[in-house]
């Protein structure tokens, strides 16, 4: 049996700028090659949670929100991590990159679950950025109307009722989680 010998991120980065793979959507996981393939409820999802974020950093000017940002873990040759939405606060050591990976890991990652995600998977995500030095995950799960708020410290599951806190990564913002999933029941039925 041939064992396929995981790629790096040299490797991934002539894979993800050759002209066949211009219109897609590539991450790196532990040296595989994993296509995104997001839904029009994904994106959804994905632009009300930065358009919460970014209207309450109108009012807190402590960072940038970015949609599919590439992230590297330094000193990581296997993994390049595409969060759905992410947050950098601003710092001389974590600049806004224009071309290619961003050499850190955001302060806050925002994974959101497509049907093809398994629960492990999202976990797994989760752990990878606390490990690399995420302040704070939040793991969307858009059919059950449920957000996971991961940190180093502390997991905590909050349903709709629930208030979506930013804690020390974003601090005074608290929205309703039932703001992440607004209009989702009438436009996604």
């Amino acid at each position: 049996m041939a064992v396929r010998e995981r790629m790096t991120i040299d490797e991934f980065d002539r894979f993800i700028t050759r002209d066949e793979n211009a219109d897609h959507l590539y991450e790196l996981i532990h040296g595989e090659i994993v296509e995104k393939m997001p839904t029009l409820q994904h994106g959804f999802v994905a632009a009300l949670i930065g358009a919460l974020l970014n209207l309450y950093l109108l009012k807190h000017d402590i960072g940038n929100v970015y949609v599919e940002g590439r992230y590297r873990a330094p000193n990581d040759p296997y993994n390049d991590r595409l969060p759905d939405v992410s947050f950098v606060a601003y710092a001389s050591d974590k600049p806004m990159v224009a071309e290619g990976a961003a050499p850190f890991i955001p302060d806050l990652a925002v994974e959101i679950h497509s049907p093809g995600d398994s629960l492990k998977a999202m976990g797994e995500k989760a752990q990878f950025y606390l490990l690399h030095g995420c302040k704070m995950v939040w793991l969307v799960y858009p059919q059950k109307r449920v957000i996971e708020v991961l940190t180093p410290e502390d997991r905590d599951i909050l349903t709709e009722i629930g208030i979506l806190d930013g804690g020390d990564v974003l601090p005074g913002f608290h929205v309703p989680v039932r703001a992440c999933f607004e209009r989702l029941a009438v436009t996604f039925t």
